[in-house]
């Protein structure tokens, strides 16, 4: 970091700092050293791989069939919130409870996280799995951006060249891809944006929350910001297919497989977007917020390996050298970006 940037402070998010006082950002951000530690990470990263995988193939075939993206964004976060809600009530899990500050910190991090749902579910049902998440593999782009313009973390500039191999793999991808549509990439640019300040603000409400809240574990965190994003989007999604909806679920119905099955697909789509999403904060309260956003890139080598091999997608040679050219481009951004976070005297590994 520069030193501008160094005599400005530790980085904040809502007048949080990102850190604990007296922690520096690469120590916060590097997980500790210990061999159980990082082997509990480790596992946290690959359920996370797993658990995305089987959502998104569950998400796009309900979306094949039922092309309603508001409605299943929405009705996805309603079937997490009813999950969470009936382990508080049996007392499975601790009930949360959230001071002022990480509860002003958790409502931003409930509207990034609802609207980046509706995005991702948007641009899932307008084209193919595999060039959806080419697009999304921008999202650590969006982390250094709000890092810069919103908490003042400037990096040098050899952090934002290592990007630009990130921003031509991408625009490679999309020269020729067979599946594009403009609603697809726009809603999954939107999703870059919602996404990475969902990852900095929840950060920062993990920290806020140690002083002032009271059992409120990465997963509880998440059950308060699935319930605030579904109180966001219900009443658009009504707004926007509820007239709608009855006519689409009955066309759905009458294809391959019916009312019972697809009520189901729709219920386990939500259950499916739920776990993996517990899954994802229980890694973010373990690492830095670009150290997800990374993790968050190379999950999507098995999602776009997977959506082609299960959907059929047909993928040119153009395309697969743009997805590959932006994933190696994030793993470059992660090299740099460590490399000159380092503390001085210290060797970046």
């Amino acid at each position: 970091v520069s030193a501008k940037t160094a005599a400005a402070g530790p980085e904040t998010a809502g007048g949080v700092p990102l850190v604990p006082a007296g922690v520096s950002s690469t120590a916060a951000g590097r997980e500790p050293s210990g061999l159980a530690h990082r082997a509990k990470v480790l596992s946290y990263f690959l359920l996370w791989f797993a658990l995305n995988v089987v959502y998104n193939i569950s998400n796009k075939s309900v979306l094949n069939r039922l092309p309603l993206p508001w409605t299943v964004a929405t009705v996805q976060l309603l079937v997490g919130s009813l999950y969470v809600a009936l382990l508080w009530l049996l007392r499975l899990r601790p009930v949360p409870s959230l001071g002022p500050k990480a509860r002003s910190l958790a409502i931003r991090v409930a509207l990034a996280h609802g609207l980046g749902q509706l995005a991702t579910v948007i641009s899932l049902g307008a084209g193919a799995v595999s060039f959806s998440h080419t697009v999304k593999a921008g999202e650590p782009i969006f982390s250094a951006l709000f890092s810069a313009l919103l908490f003042r973390q400037i990096f040098p500039a050899p952090v934002y060249l290592s990007l630009v191999p990130v921003v031509g793999g991408v625009a490679l991808a999309c020269a020729k891809e067979l599946s594009f549509t403009w609603l697809c990439f726009a809603a999954a640019m939107a999703s870059n944006v919602f996404f990475a300040l969902r990852a900095i603000f929840s950060k920062a409400a993990m920290l806020a929350s140690k002083d002032e809240g009271e059992q409120i574990s990465a997963q509880n965190l998440y059950g308060v910001v699935t319930i605030g994003a579904l109180l966001v989007l219900a009443p658009l999604a009504l707004g926007m297919e509820g007239s709608k909806a009855a006519g689409a679920w009955a066309a759905a119905v009458k294809k391959d497989w019916g009312a019972g099955t697809l009520a189901w697909n729709v219920v386990k789509s939500g259950f499916w977007h739920y776990i993996n999403n517990e899954v994802m904060y229980l890694a973010l309260s373990n690492v830095h917020p670009v150290t997800l956003a990374v993790g968050n890139t190379f999950k999507r080598i098995f999602i776009i390996a997977s959506s082609v091999l299960f959907f059929n997608n047909p993928v040119n040679l153009l395309t697969m050298m743009g997805s590959s050219v932006a994933i190696m481009g994030v793993f470059l951004y992660s090299l740099v970006r460590h490399a000159y976070s380092a503390p001085a005297g210290t060797k970046a590994a």
